[in-house]
């Protein structure tokens, strides 16, 4: 526990008790680096078969890859190749945006031997790109893009920012969150491509009025003023399916919500805003995560560089609880669980970006860190 590594160490038992089903001696101890990359990374994936991909949004630079797999040696290769990476700002007049990557926010592996990249479209989490907002499917095995979802914008409308993405335990449904102006959950039938936003401007999925995002202590503020607005973008699916949670990030309560009824009356467009649960209060946080076959949550908290770890079970009055805190977890963005229960997490340090800081480094660098467990 002398390294600085380990700067964190809470007992899970101790804290949770036997609720958590954790071994009586299992402590987290904090965290590991995984690699490091010289650009702002945001999402990560582990694939059943153990390989990490990770993702680049156009943020404050022209980013030269948007979307790899982290080699062993902690090189990079674009994925699934480098003319899906072709895309620049300075190009988009001669690149099909509905073909290339133009400002990727997340990458989910489904365990069915398939990687989805989610692309918002929007640089600089402004105009979407016309034709450029998509969901696509690519094979692990081939590297073949298999599916390809364009959205339109009566999904992907000017202003929103299409963020993260889960899918159904069977393969039928997905669902995402939209942090931008007007937040909603838009939800994809995977099998035609059709996709509704649905809870669009409920207060659920809305950026809270009054709340200030802090960082180091301080109002994280832009130079004109202008603080953190995003609304929905934290999201979950429950193990079985059953429970879709979802949080903004200028917001401290998580919400839930019946999938069914997303799918169904949802789906048919009916009115659900009062199916909407509200689950209990995290704080401030960005990216949430339920582990295999548990009801522990995880929950990334940018304000104090931690991770949080909170009972589904225990109900909407549980409180989350610091896992592991440690200063280099410099805006603890998402997650992603490997096939041997491993949690990793990304630091995609938006409190140091140009956005907020002019005199940062336009290409930001940032890590990949991994939960660090014993005993």
């Amino acid at each position: 526990m002398a390294s600085h590594a380990w700067s964190a160490v809470v007992l899970a038992v101790g804290i949770f008790g036997s609720a958590l089903a954790a071994p009586p001696t299992t402590k987290y101890f904090g965290i590991e680096k995984v690699a490091d990359f010289g650009h702002q990374v945001t999402g990560v994936t582990v694939s059943e078969d153990n390989r990490i991909f990770v993702n680049f949004p156009r943020w404050t630079e022209d980013s030269p890859i948007s979307v790899a797999e982290l080699r062993k040696d902690g090189t990079l290769r674009p994925f699934p190749d480098e003319a899906w990476n072709a895309w620049r700002n300075a190009r988009k007049d001669e690149l099909s945006p509905a073909e290339h990557w133009v400002c990727v926010q997340s990458v989910v592996a489904d365990g069915k031997g398939n990687v989805w990249v989610l692309d918002p479209a929007a640089p600089a989490q402004a105009t979407v790109v016309p034709g450029g907002a998509k969901l696509v499917r690519v094979s692990l095995a081939t590297g073949a893009v298999l599916q390809n979802i364009g959205f339109d914008e009566s999904v992907a409308l000017q202003g929103s920012y299409l963020n993260d993405v889960r899918f159904s335990p069977d393969g039928k449904w997905a669902y995402i969150t939209d942090s931008g102006v007007r937040g909603a959950i838009v939800v994809v039938d995977l099998a035609s491509g059709e996709a509704k936003r649905l809870l669009d401007g409920h207060p659920s999925t809305q950026a809270k009025k009054g709340l200030v995002v802090k960082a180091d202590g301080k109002p994280l503020r832009r130079p004109d003023g202008k603080g953190v607005e995003f609304s929905a973008d934290g999201i979950a699916l429950s193990q079985d399916g059953r429970y879709l949670y979802w949080q903004a990030i200028k917001g401290d309560t998580l919400y839930r919500i019946a999938t069914s009824a997303l799918t169904e009356a949802g789906w048919r467009g009916e009115d659900i805003g009062d199916q909407v649960q509200d689950y209990g209060r995290n704080g401030v946080a960005d990216g949430l995560w339920i582990a295999a076959g548990s009801e522990r949550m995880y929950i990334t908290s940018p304000e104090d560089s931690s991770v949080k770890l909170r009972k589904l079970g225990a109900g909407a009055g549980a409180q989350p609880l610091i896992l592991v805190q440690d200063p280099r977890l410099r805006w603890p963005d998402t997650f992603s669980e490997g096939p041997d229960g491993s949690i990793y997490v990304t630091t995609s340090r938006i409190q140091d970006s140009a956005f907020f800081k002019p005199g940062a480094p336009i290409a930001l660098p940032t890590s990949l860190w991994r939960l660090r467990e014993g005993k």
